[in-house]
């Protein structure tokens, strides 16, 4: 019995690696490295000092504003303008204005993975859409980061058992990641839970403001394609940092800001990377016993 559960765990990793490999082909092709602007007449001097904020694709260059730019020492008004003229040559996007019938055909590469429930899956439509954000919400104790624990899992299963055939990216805000969940739930799947916990990256923020800065550095990550193909960023959870640092009815119109920044980042991530992104967001049932002001999640 033992030896036949060891055989299934085999080939299902196998399965997993060898069309992971497959599909890197076209994971690459998602997007470009900042270091093409070169083919543009783009100096290496300038590109480095891009990558050294942070930047390290085209379309993150393309999705920044002009006065973030030009907070980057060394940049100026015209030397930024010659540089998104050049990313717009090389952007994989092509134009700003697509028929019906054109975005139809993106759609196509959207994947869903499954939560590990067929009837979860039903509500969703097949799962969770990559190239978009996921909200679960819900008070304390509800199961939201069981689920993305086995999320973490069902995302490296095979295209064919409605997996995503990738790696995950972890933002953990609380300190809620449990290696042996994954563990256990590996086993349900036929997994090896070696190689899936090597395949989820785990990145601890402490503060809201680490939290936002840390999506850079998981952007050049999601952009190494020697390090993927991911196909989950989960975020657990998305406001405690900005609840503990923000309170208060003065402070809410800052916290909402911040947070809706960091959410813009998040889109950028999931549609250029075409991953899902998976974020946890605690509610309460009276939030004025947190002296919060409004209905808070």
């Amino acid at each position: 019995m033992m030896e036949q559960q060891a055989a299934r765990k085999q080939k299902s990793t196998t399965q997993v690696s060898k069309e992971v490999e497959v599909s890197s082909d076209v994971y690459a092709q998602s997007f470009r490295l900042i270091e093409d602007l070169q083919s543009v007449g783009i100096n290496m001097s300038d590109i480095k000092k891009l990558q050294e904020a942070g930047l390290v694709t085209i379309g993150g260059i393309l999705q920044c504003s002009t006065r973030d730019l030009l907070a980057i020492k060394g940049m100026s008004e015209a030397r930024i303008e010659k540089i998104k003229e050049a990313a717009k040559k090389l952007d994989c996007r092509g134009s700003a204005f697509k028929t019906g019938n054109e975005i139809k055909e993106r759609r196509k590469n959207v994947l869903k993975i499954t939560t590990g429930s067929n009837a979860l899956d039903k509500i969703l439509g097949g799962g969770i859409e990559t190239a978009s954000i996921t909200e679960l919400f819900g008070e304390f104790r509800t199961g939201k980061t069981q689920l993305s624990h086995t999320l973490c899992v069902t995302s490296q299963l095979s295209y064919s058992m409605k997996g995503g055939q990738g790696k995950v990216v972890y933002l953990d805000t609380e300190g809620n990641f449990r290696p042996e969940r994954i563990e256990a739930i590996a086993d349900r799947f036929g997994l090896d839970a070696d190689q899936t916990l090597d395949n989820i990256i785990i990145c601890r923020a402490f503060s809201h403001e680490e939290q936002m800065e840390i999506v850079k550095p998981i952007a050049a990550l999601l952009a190494d394609v020697d390090q993927g193909p991911f196909r989950l960023l989960i975020v657990d959870s998305i406001i405690a940092l900005f609840r503990v640092e923000f309170s208060g009815r003065g402070e809410l119109a800052e916290r909402q800001q911040k947070l809706g920044q960091h959410l813009s980042q998040l889109v950028r991530l999931a549609e250029e990377f075409n991953i899902a992104v998976v974020v946890v967001n605690q509610c309460m049932a009276d939030p004025g016993a947190m002296s919060m002001f409004g209905k808070d999640k």
